[in-house]
């Protein structure tokens, strides 16, 4: 008799499984951002929402979250209720910064979220200010060493603090002005406040076809579509970024697997739609799936790199 009723409880739970997926959502979907509007993430975020919420029968909000690297939105998320109706749209730098260089993060990379999907990688272009009597790298980095501390440099992700890190260990000395996103990072340097930085194709690249930003070298191993004329970061003599750029999509960590499955699934779909891939690959965006498997991997494979390039750059837990 017990066996049976065991038999027959395992049976109603599989049952249950498909239900809860069909059933899901049953209300409007958050996806949580850690940047405040106007960069690439928000971008990418908005044009994938379309798709989403058809695809759901649910409208699917972005909603920005900016402030400490990340953590503000990361914790948000992890804390949410699990139903399936929050998701985190993330960087590498609250996933591999915030864990890695603090002594005390609110959350764990891997046991805090789900993983859903990668969503795609970055290309940054290192951008300054036309008002520089410098027109490539070198002459920046000739300036700056000529006129130490003078020289504004805006940073407002990982990627953005470690090649600052590895511009101070080239003897470049310049001031880091922490900002919370990509797009108020341009606006100063647009105004002179701050002289350059890192930053996406998304809020550079009419700026810099319009003659109001200089592009000085791009993070690829190769010569972006976009910037042709526009040398690599090694062509450029830059020190070379040895971990990958890139954003996922993350729940939190006891959402009901099934769930978890046909988001990704619906992400997936979305993103191979050829619209949608051809307004996202003009900002400089490149699009690139995963299973919720893959991504766990993935996880795992840039923890340990990221760990590297923060200790090669001698960055510490503070």
């Amino acid at each position: 008799m017990n066996r049976r009723l065991s038999m027959l409880c395992l049976l109603l739970s599989c049952v249950g499984l498909p239900a809860l997926a069909q059933s899901w959502p049953t209300k409007p979907i958050r996806i949580v951002l850690q940047f405040p509007p106007g960069g690439s993430t928000d971008s990418v975020a908005r044009i994938l929402a379309q798709p989403l919420s058809a695809a759901l029968g649910q409208p699917v909000l972005i909603e920005n979250r900016p402030g400490a690297d990340g953590a503000i939105a990361g914790d948000f998320v992890a804390r949410s209720e699990p139903d399936g109706h929050t998701f985190f749209l993330a960087s590498n730098t609250p996933m591999m910064q915030v864990p890695l260089l603090k002594k005390n993060p609110p959350y764990d990379p891997i046991k805090s979220f789900a993983p859903v999907s990668l969503v795609g990688r970055y290309v940054y272009v290192m951008v300054s200010t036309p008002a520089l009597p410098a027109k490539d790298v070198g002459e920046l980095l000739a300036y700056a060493r000529a006129n130490p501390g003078k020289l504004g440099y805006g940073s407002y992700s990982g990627v953005t603090q470690l090649m600052h890190t590895q511009l101070q260990r080239a003897k470049a000395d310049t001031t880091l002005v922490p900002y919370k996103g990509e797009g108020p990072t341009v606006n100063d340097i647009l105004g002179n406040h701050v002289q350059f930085t890192f930053a996406t194709p998304a809020s550079t690249l009419p700026h810099i076809k319009e003659g109001k930003l200089r592009a000085l070298a791009v993070l690829l191993p190769a010569r972006s579509t976009l910037l042709p004329g526009v040398p690599t970061a090694a062509e450029a003599g830059l020190p070379p970024l040895t971990a990958g750029t890139w954003a996922g999509l993350f729940a939190p960590a006891k959402v009901a697997p099934e769930i978890v499955q046909r988001m990704s699934r619906e992400l997936r779909a979305a993103m191979q739609r050829p619209e949608i891939r051809e307004r996202i690959t003009a900002l400089g965006f490149e699009l690139a799936g995963s299973t919720p498997d893959e991504m766990s991997v993935f996880m795992q494979e840039q923890l340990v790199a990221w760990g590297r390039a923060f200790r090669d750059a001698g960055m510490n837990p503070e």
